[in-house]
Protein backbone atom coordinates (compact mmCIF):
# COMPACT_ATOMS: atom_id res chain seq x y z
CA UNK A 1 0.00 0.00 0.00
CA UNK A 2 1.34 3.44 -0.92
CA UNK A 3 1.61 6.35 1.52
CA UNK A 4 -1.20 8.12 -0.35
CA UNK A 5 -3.40 5.04 0.08
CA UNK A 6 -2.58 4.94 3.81
CA UNK A 7 -3.58 8.60 4.15
CA UNK A 8 -6.83 8.00 2.25
CA UNK A 9 -7.68 5.00 4.44
CA UNK A 10 -7.16 7.03 7.62
CA UNK A 11 -9.22 9.93 6.25
CA UNK A 12 -12.05 7.53 5.47
CA UNK A 13 -11.92 5.99 8.94
CA UNK A 14 -11.98 9.41 10.61
CA UNK A 15 -14.94 10.37 8.44
CA UNK A 16 -16.83 7.25 9.54
CA UNK A 17 -16.11 7.77 13.24
CA UNK A 18 -18.40 10.05 15.22
CA UNK A 19 -16.41 12.29 17.56
CA UNK A 20 -17.24 12.04 21.26
CA UNK A 21 -15.43 11.39 24.54
CA UNK A 22 -15.41 7.65 23.88
CA UNK A 23 -13.77 8.00 20.46
CA UNK A 24 -11.54 11.02 21.23
CA UNK A 25 -8.48 8.89 21.95
CA UNK A 26 -8.90 6.76 18.81
CA UNK A 27 -9.39 9.79 16.54
CA UNK A 28 -6.36 11.48 18.10
CA UNK A 29 -4.16 8.55 17.19
CA UNK A 30 -5.55 8.43 13.65
CA UNK A 31 -4.85 12.13 13.10
CA UNK A 32 -1.33 11.79 14.47
CA UNK A 33 -0.63 8.83 12.16
CA UNK A 34 -2.05 10.74 9.20
CA UNK A 35 0.21 13.70 9.97
CA UNK A 36 3.24 11.40 10.04
CA UNK A 37 2.28 9.83 6.70
CA UNK A 38 1.84 13.29 5.15
CA UNK A 39 5.29 14.28 6.41
CA UNK A 40 6.77 11.21 4.72
CA UNK A 41 4.88 11.88 1.50
CA UNK A 42 6.02 15.51 1.46
CA UNK A 43 9.64 14.51 2.06
CA UNK A 44 9.55 11.93 -0.72
CA UNK A 45 8.09 14.37 -3.25
CA UNK A 46 10.46 17.14 -2.18
CA UNK A 47 13.45 14.90 -2.75
CA UNK A 48 12.41 14.20 -6.31
CA UNK A 49 11.01 17.57 -7.24
CA UNK A 50 12.52 20.48 -9.09
CA UNK A 51 12.99 24.01 -7.85
CA UNK A 52 10.07 26.20 -6.87
CA UNK A 53 9.41 29.80 -7.76
CA UNK A 54 12.32 32.12 -6.97
CA UNK A 55 10.60 34.97 -5.15
CA UNK A 56 12.34 37.76 -3.26
CA UNK A 57 10.29 39.23 -0.43
CA UNK A 58 10.26 43.00 -0.15
CA UNK A 59 8.29 45.69 1.68
CA UNK A 60 6.62 45.61 5.09
CA UNK A 61 4.65 42.41 4.43
CA UNK A 62 3.81 39.90 1.72
CA UNK A 63 0.24 39.05 0.71
CA UNK A 64 -0.51 36.22 -1.71
CA UNK A 65 -3.67 36.02 -3.80
CA UNK A 66 -5.07 32.49 -3.84
CA UNK A 67 -7.95 31.29 -5.97
CA UNK A 68 -9.09 29.10 -8.82
CA UNK A 69 -8.01 30.14 -12.32
CA UNK A 70 -9.77 33.13 -13.90
CA UNK A 71 -11.27 34.73 -10.79
CA UNK A 72 -9.65 38.10 -11.54
CA UNK A 73 -6.38 37.89 -9.60
CA UNK A 74 -4.33 39.30 -12.47
CA UNK A 75 -6.77 42.16 -13.05
CA UNK A 76 -6.67 42.99 -9.36
CA UNK A 77 -2.88 43.07 -9.01
CA UNK A 78 -2.66 45.25 -12.12
CA UNK A 79 -5.21 47.59 -10.52
CA UNK A 80 -3.49 48.01 -7.15
CA UNK A 81 0.16 48.00 -8.22
CA UNK A 82 2.49 48.64 -11.13
CA UNK A 83 2.63 44.91 -11.93
CA UNK A 84 1.83 43.69 -15.42
CA UNK A 85 0.17 40.31 -15.04
CA UNK A 86 -1.34 38.85 -18.21
CA UNK A 87 -5.12 38.99 -18.32
CA UNK A 88 -7.24 36.77 -20.57
CA UNK A 89 -10.69 35.18 -20.73
CA UNK A 90 -9.37 31.62 -20.45
CA UNK A 91 -8.09 29.67 -17.48
CA UNK A 92 -4.46 29.15 -16.39
CA UNK A 93 -3.22 32.46 -17.83
CA UNK A 94 -0.73 33.00 -14.98
CA UNK A 95 2.08 30.42 -15.12
CA UNK A 96 4.45 32.09 -12.65
CA UNK A 97 4.43 34.31 -9.58
CA UNK A 98 3.82 37.96 -10.50
CA UNK A 99 4.91 40.40 -7.76
CA UNK A 100 3.48 43.88 -7.36
CA UNK A 101 3.95 46.53 -4.67
CA UNK A 102 0.84 48.09 -3.14
CA UNK A 103 1.26 51.35 -1.23
CA UNK A 104 -1.39 52.05 1.38
CA UNK A 105 -1.43 54.26 4.49
CA UNK A 106 2.35 54.48 4.47
CA UNK A 107 2.86 50.72 4.17
CA UNK A 108 4.61 48.92 1.33
CA UNK A 109 2.72 45.66 0.88
CA UNK A 110 4.10 43.17 -1.63
CA UNK A 111 1.31 41.38 -3.49
CA UNK A 112 1.78 38.06 -5.30
CA UNK A 113 -0.42 36.87 -8.16
CA UNK A 114 0.16 33.12 -8.30
CA UNK A 115 -1.07 30.37 -10.65
CA UNK A 116 -4.62 29.30 -9.86
CA UNK A 117 -5.14 26.58 -7.26
CA UNK A 118 -7.32 23.60 -8.13
CA UNK A 119 -8.62 20.59 -6.24
CA UNK A 120 -5.70 18.29 -5.48
CA UNK A 121 -3.15 21.13 -5.35
CA UNK A 122 -1.80 19.89 -2.01
CA UNK A 123 -1.04 16.56 -3.73
CA UNK A 124 0.83 18.26 -6.57
CA UNK A 125 -1.86 18.81 -9.20
CA UNK A 126 -1.56 21.94 -11.34
CA UNK A 127 1.87 22.91 -9.95
CA UNK A 128 0.14 22.79 -6.57
CA UNK A 129 3.16 21.87 -4.46
CA UNK A 130 5.25 24.70 -5.89
CA UNK A 131 2.42 27.21 -5.63
CA UNK A 132 1.59 26.28 -2.04
CA UNK A 133 5.24 26.61 -1.00
CA UNK A 134 5.00 30.26 -2.08
CA UNK A 135 1.77 30.66 -0.12
CA UNK A 136 3.40 29.28 3.05
CA UNK A 137 6.08 31.98 2.91
CA UNK A 138 3.56 34.85 2.87
CA UNK A 139 2.29 36.96 5.77
CA UNK A 140 -1.35 36.91 4.69
CA UNK A 141 -3.67 35.21 2.21
CA UNK A 142 -6.37 36.74 0.03
CA UNK A 143 -8.86 34.08 -1.05
CA UNK A 144 -10.15 35.47 -4.35
CA UNK A 145 -13.43 34.09 -5.63
CA UNK A 146 -15.88 34.85 -8.41
CA UNK A 147 -19.18 36.05 -6.93
CA UNK A 148 -20.93 33.39 -9.02
CA UNK A 149 -18.60 30.55 -7.92
CA UNK A 150 -18.65 30.64 -4.14
CA UNK A 151 -18.77 26.85 -4.16
CA UNK A 152 -15.02 26.86 -4.80
CA UNK A 153 -14.13 28.49 -1.48
CA UNK A 154 -14.32 25.24 0.57
CA UNK A 155 -11.94 23.55 -1.89
CA UNK A 156 -9.38 26.34 -1.52
CA UNK A 157 -9.58 26.29 2.27
CA UNK A 158 -9.30 22.49 2.28
CA UNK A 159 -6.20 22.52 0.04
CA UNK A 160 -4.57 25.13 2.28
CA UNK A 161 -5.44 23.07 5.34
CA UNK A 162 -3.90 19.94 3.81
CA UNK A 163 -0.75 21.97 3.09
CA UNK A 164 -0.58 22.73 6.84
CA UNK A 165 -1.60 26.37 6.40
CA UNK A 166 -3.84 27.42 9.27
CA UNK A 167 -6.03 30.43 8.53
CA UNK A 168 -7.02 32.95 11.21
CA UNK A 169 -5.82 30.72 14.04
CA UNK A 170 -3.17 31.22 16.70
CA UNK A 171 -0.54 28.61 17.57
CA UNK A 172 -1.39 26.59 20.70
CA UNK A 173 0.54 27.47 23.85
CA UNK A 174 2.47 24.24 24.29
CA UNK A 175 6.02 23.80 25.57
CA UNK A 176 7.81 20.48 25.05
CA UNK A 177 11.18 20.05 26.73
CA UNK A 178 12.68 16.79 25.51
CA UNK A 179 14.98 14.83 27.81
CA UNK A 180 17.04 11.65 27.71
CA UNK A 181 15.02 9.59 30.20
CA UNK A 182 12.22 9.90 32.74
CA UNK A 183 9.16 9.35 30.55
CA UNK A 184 6.46 11.92 29.87
CA UNK A 185 5.28 14.49 32.39
CA UNK A 186 2.12 16.39 31.40
CA UNK A 187 1.33 19.65 33.20
CA UNK A 188 -1.20 22.43 32.65
CA UNK A 189 -4.71 22.31 31.22
CA UNK A 190 -4.75 20.01 28.17
CA UNK A 191 -8.50 20.12 27.51
CA UNK A 192 -8.21 16.56 26.17
CA UNK A 193 -7.39 13.39 28.07
CA UNK A 194 -3.82 12.93 29.27
CA UNK A 195 -3.86 9.47 27.70
CA UNK A 196 -4.57 11.02 24.29
CA UNK A 197 -1.74 13.53 24.74
CA UNK A 198 0.68 10.73 25.62
CA UNK A 199 -0.31 8.54 22.67
CA UNK A 200 -0.08 11.41 20.17
CA UNK A 201 3.40 12.30 21.46
CA UNK A 202 4.51 8.67 21.22
CA UNK A 203 3.32 8.54 17.62
CA UNK A 204 5.89 11.27 16.94
CA UNK A 205 8.54 9.32 18.90
CA UNK A 206 8.42 11.69 21.88
CA UNK A 207 8.65 9.38 24.88
CA UNK A 208 10.79 11.38 27.30
CA UNK A 209 9.77 15.01 27.81
CA UNK A 210 8.29 17.57 30.17
CA UNK A 211 5.15 18.99 28.56
CA UNK A 212 3.37 22.18 29.61
CA UNK A 213 0.00 23.00 28.02
CA UNK A 214 -0.95 26.52 29.13
CA UNK A 215 -4.46 26.63 27.66
CA UNK A 216 -6.98 23.93 26.68
CA UNK A 217 -6.29 22.54 23.21
CA UNK A 218 -7.89 20.24 20.67
CA UNK A 219 -6.39 17.09 19.21
CA UNK A 220 -5.79 18.91 15.93
CA UNK A 221 -3.83 21.66 17.70
CA UNK A 222 -1.67 19.10 19.47
CA UNK A 223 -0.92 17.24 16.24
CA UNK A 224 -0.17 20.53 14.46
CA UNK A 225 2.26 21.61 17.16
CA UNK A 226 4.10 18.32 17.48
CA UNK A 227 4.30 17.90 13.71
CA UNK A 228 6.00 21.29 13.57
CA UNK A 229 5.21 22.04 9.92
CA UNK A 230 2.18 24.32 10.31
CA UNK A 231 2.17 28.02 9.51
CA UNK A 232 -0.43 30.41 10.87
CA UNK A 233 -1.60 33.50 9.01
CA UNK A 234 -4.58 35.83 8.62
CA UNK A 235 -6.86 35.63 5.62
CA UNK A 236 -9.49 37.70 3.85
CA UNK A 237 -12.10 36.45 1.39
CA UNK A 238 -12.40 38.77 -1.62
CA UNK A 239 -15.63 38.35 -3.59
CA UNK A 240 -14.74 39.64 -7.05
CA UNK A 241 -16.71 40.48 -10.22
CA UNK A 242 -19.65 41.98 -8.34
CA UNK A 243 -20.27 44.15 -11.41
CA UNK A 244 -21.63 41.03 -13.13
CA UNK A 245 -24.55 40.47 -10.73
CA UNK A 246 -27.54 42.34 -9.35
CA UNK A 247 -27.63 43.93 -5.91
CA UNK A 248 -30.01 41.18 -4.75
CA UNK A 249 -27.68 38.41 -5.93
CA UNK A 250 -24.70 40.10 -4.26
CA UNK A 251 -26.56 40.42 -0.97
CA UNK A 252 -27.40 36.71 -1.07
CA UNK A 253 -23.77 35.84 -1.87
CA UNK A 254 -22.45 37.94 1.01
CA UNK A 255 -24.89 36.30 3.41
CA UNK A 256 -23.76 32.88 2.22
CA UNK A 257 -20.11 33.74 2.87
CA UNK A 258 -20.89 35.34 6.23
CA UNK A 259 -22.80 32.31 7.54
CA UNK A 260 -20.90 29.56 5.76
CA UNK A 261 -17.29 30.49 6.46
CA UNK A 262 -17.33 32.89 9.41
CA UNK A 263 -14.40 34.80 7.92
CA UNK A 264 -13.90 38.45 7.14
CA UNK A 265 -14.70 39.33 3.53
CA UNK A 266 -15.03 42.27 1.17
CA UNK A 267 -16.93 42.46 -2.12
CA UNK A 268 -15.16 44.21 -5.01
CA UNK A 269 -14.99 44.72 -8.73
CA UNK A 270 -11.35 44.73 -9.82
CA UNK A 271 -12.41 45.93 -13.28
CA UNK A 272 -14.38 48.94 -12.01
CA UNK A 273 -12.23 49.57 -8.91
CA UNK A 274 -15.33 49.16 -6.73
CA UNK A 275 -14.49 48.79 -3.01
CA UNK A 276 -10.79 48.24 -3.79
CA UNK A 277 -9.80 50.89 -1.22
CA UNK A 278 -12.00 49.12 1.33
CA UNK A 279 -10.09 45.92 0.55
CA UNK A 280 -6.77 47.73 1.05
CA UNK A 281 -7.92 48.94 4.47
CA UNK A 282 -8.95 45.41 5.41
CA UNK A 283 -5.54 44.05 4.37
CA UNK A 284 -3.75 46.76 6.39
CA UNK A 285 -5.82 45.98 9.48
CA UNK A 286 -5.49 42.21 9.09
CA UNK A 287 -1.71 42.59 9.01
CA UNK A 288 -2.04 44.43 12.35
CA UNK A 289 -0.08 47.40 11.04
CA UNK A 290 0.30 50.70 12.83
CA UNK A 291 2.42 53.83 12.49
CA UNK A 292 4.98 55.09 14.99
CA UNK A 293 7.39 57.99 14.74
CA UNK A 294 11.06 58.24 15.68
CA UNK A 295 12.58 61.60 16.54
CA UNK A 296 15.81 63.00 17.86
CA UNK A 297 15.74 64.48 21.32
CA UNK A 298 16.01 68.12 20.21
CA UNK A 299 13.82 67.85 17.10
CA UNK A 300 10.42 69.52 17.25
CA UNK A 301 9.01 67.88 14.14
CA UNK A 302 8.31 64.20 13.68
CA UNK A 303 9.95 62.34 10.84
CA UNK A 304 8.34 59.92 8.41
CA UNK A 305 6.21 57.24 10.10
CA UNK A 306 7.61 53.75 10.57
CA UNK A 307 5.24 50.90 9.74
CA UNK A 308 5.32 48.24 12.47
CA UNK A 309 3.03 45.53 13.79
CA UNK A 310 0.88 45.90 16.88
CA UNK A 311 2.56 44.65 20.03
CA UNK A 312 6.06 45.77 19.04
CA UNK A 313 8.45 46.63 21.88
CA UNK A 314 11.17 49.26 22.18
CA UNK A 315 13.74 46.47 21.86
CA UNK A 316 12.30 45.36 18.51
CA UNK A 317 12.25 48.96 17.28
CA UNK A 318 15.96 49.29 18.13
CA UNK A 319 16.70 46.19 16.07
CA UNK A 320 14.66 47.58 13.16
CA UNK A 321 16.71 50.81 13.18
CA UNK A 322 20.19 49.27 13.59
CA UNK A 323 21.46 46.05 15.13
CA UNK A 324 24.18 47.89 17.13
CA UNK A 325 21.72 50.32 18.71
CA UNK A 326 20.68 47.71 21.25
CA UNK A 327 24.22 47.48 22.64
CA UNK A 328 24.34 51.24 23.32
CA UNK A 329 20.75 51.62 24.49
CA UNK A 330 20.16 53.49 27.78
CA UNK A 331 16.46 54.32 27.71
CA UNK A 332 13.72 55.66 25.44
CA UNK A 333 11.40 58.64 25.71
CA UNK A 334 7.81 57.94 24.70
CA UNK A 335 5.02 60.32 23.78
CA UNK A 336 1.56 59.13 22.82
CA UNK A 337 -1.17 56.84 24.10
CA UNK A 338 1.22 54.28 25.60
CA UNK A 339 2.90 56.96 27.75
CA UNK A 340 1.55 57.82 31.20
CA UNK A 341 2.89 61.36 30.82
CA UNK A 342 4.89 63.36 28.21
CA UNK A 343 8.42 62.11 27.58
CA UNK A 344 7.97 59.05 29.77
CA UNK A 345 11.28 57.24 30.23
CA UNK A 346 10.90 53.52 29.43
CA UNK A 347 13.01 50.41 28.96
CA UNK A 348 13.32 47.81 26.22
CA UNK A 349 10.21 45.87 27.22
CA UNK A 350 7.82 48.82 26.77
CA UNK A 351 5.08 48.13 24.18
CA UNK A 352 4.30 51.07 21.89
CA UNK A 353 0.94 51.76 20.25
CA UNK A 354 -0.30 53.46 17.10
CA UNK A 355 0.90 57.07 16.58
CA UNK A 356 3.41 56.94 19.45
CA UNK A 357 6.66 58.86 19.02
CA UNK A 358 9.90 57.43 20.38
CA UNK A 359 13.29 58.98 21.10
CA UNK A 360 16.01 56.43 21.75
CA UNK A 361 18.80 57.57 24.06
CA UNK A 362 22.05 55.71 23.52
CA UNK A 363 25.40 55.99 25.29
CA UNK A 364 27.10 57.76 22.41
CA UNK A 365 24.25 60.30 22.29
CA UNK A 366 24.62 61.10 25.99
CA UNK A 367 28.38 61.70 25.69
CA UNK A 368 27.88 64.16 22.83
CA UNK A 369 25.35 66.15 24.86
CA UNK A 370 27.74 66.37 27.81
Amino acid sequence: MTIEADIKAIEDEIGRTQYNKATEHHIGLLKAKMARFREKAASAKKAGSGKGFAVRKEGDATVVMVGFPSVGKSTLINQISAAKSEVAAWEFTTKEVIPGMMFHRGAMIQMFDIPGIIAGASEGKGMGKVVLSTVRAADMILIITDVERLDRIPTIIDELEKANIRLDKTPPEIMINKKIFGGLTINGRPGISEETVREVLKTFNIINADVLIKKPITIDQLVDHVGGSCVYMPSLIVINKVDNVSAKTLKHAEEEVRKGFKKDFVSISAVNNTNVDKMKDAIYNKLRFMQIYTKRRDDKKLGEPMIVKQGITVEEICLRIHKDLLKKFKYALINGKSAKYPNQRVGLDHVVVDQDSITIIAEIQERREE
